[in-house]
């Protein structure tokens, strides 16, 4: 948006400055080239404000544009409403259509001051330009729009297959559970020692499943379009992943290191699935030919690094396209309570970062 305010202003100053010097006297007195100028960079200044008040600026900039032209009518309507037109831009992009509407026929509302002073053409000219910059912003709203209805949509298709994931990992803590009370009952008279064992694996059991159960309900996902059923992935399965990026032409850096027992299923499960789509949009989007996966945990919490070598500006998944990848890793982490962010890495390439703490699943 700084890009976008400083480049409209630049525009503005590069089209009136010229028309303002070259005009000189003129058939007027010495000031109106002058005034005009100021008018101008005015008209340039108050752009800064258009992202957050796009109506009040496009008002501000229609009323300046429209006095330059009358002061320097050697200047045309539609050049002296550039800044106006770019206004209208934002707003038509940033405010609803009922919004925006009255401020393009309020620009259209000054087509006439351009046919008085240059005849039919100018008239055509100046509802061209407006219509198409406001044309310009209804593209731009509903480029936003889809992107956040695909975020939404990956976001939701997410929580659904969290949602699949934890049924099974709860089931099979469940069925574990069920063969532990069945041992204990079996020895409970002859090996009371092992009947306590058997009852306090049952313990952590259901305690490990309670964790991931509110991680379930927390995914508030169906069961529907389910792809098949497989043993829960876990960071075991994380030599797997790399094995598969160095197949893919990818040199992959896996360091895995932690102390205490193993996190709970969820969150192993979250851990696994962060590191695949990171590898795999590494693969598809990041150029890079280097990653590097680190891997820690310990009572508290799994921390997870992906950084790669990949050339800056060709991460589209990290948010200039859908952001579907990144926005179903930053959904499991934080189903779990924890945290996930991405940008370019301190060294170049692209950096993906998680917090998974294990409290909160256990």
């Amino acid at each position: 948006m700084k890009a976008l305010r400083a480049g409209s202003a630049a525009l503005v100053l590069g089209v009136a400055v010229p028309v303002c010097l070259a005009a000189g006297p003129g058939a007027g007195a010495a000031w109106r080239p002058a005034a005009a100028l100021a008018l101008a960079v005015a008209q340039a200044l108050v752009l800064r404000w258009v992202a957050r008040g796009p109506g009040a600026v496009l008002a501000a900039s229609a009323l300046l544009g429209a006095a330059m032209w009358l002061i320097l009518p050697a200047l045309s309507l539609t050049g002296a409403l550039l800044g106006a037109q770019l206004a209208l831009c934002v707003l038509s992009a940033l405010r609803p259509v009922r919004v925006s509407r009255y401020g393009l026929l309020g620009m259209v509302a000054l087509g006439p001051l351009a046919h008085v002073g240059a005849g039919t053409l100018a008239l055509v000219t100046h509802v061209l330009a407006v219509t198409l910059a406001w044309t310009a912003g209804q593209w731009r709203r509903a480029q936003q729009q889809r992107v956040a209805a695909e975020t939404r949509r990956a976001v939701a298709e997410e929580r659904a297959r969290i949602a699949r994931e934890v049924h099974d990992v709860v089931a099979h803590t469940v069925s574990v559970m069920v063969i532990q009370a069945s041992a204990a009952e079996d020895v409970f008279d002859a090996d009371p020692e092992q009947a306590r064992q058997a009852l306090r694996a049952i313990d952590d059991a259901g305690r490990s499943a309670l964790g991931e159960l509110r991680v379930l309900l927390r995914a508030e996902g169906g069961r529907e379009g389910d792809d098949g059923r497989r043993p829960p992935r876990g960071l075991e399965d994380l030599a797997e992943l790399a094995a598969n990026a160095r197949a893919a032409g990818l040199t992959v850096d896996l360091d895995t290191r932690g102390a205490g027992s193993p996190p709970p299923a969820a969150v192993a499960l979250a851990a696994y699935r962060i590191v695949q789509e990171a590898l795999t949009n590494t693969l598809r989007h990041a150029g890079a030919s280097r990653v590097r996966v680190s891997v820690s945990r310990d009572e508290e919490s799994v921390r997870i690094e992906v950084s790669d070598n990949g050339r800056p500006g060709t991460r589209s998944w990290r948010g200039a396209g859908s952001g579907r990848g990144l926005a179903g890793m930053r959904e499991r982490a934080a189903l779990l309570g924890g945290t996930l962010d991405a940008g370019p890495g301190p060294d170049g390439g692209f950096r993906v970062r998680a917090v998974l703490p294990i409290r909160c699943a256990s």
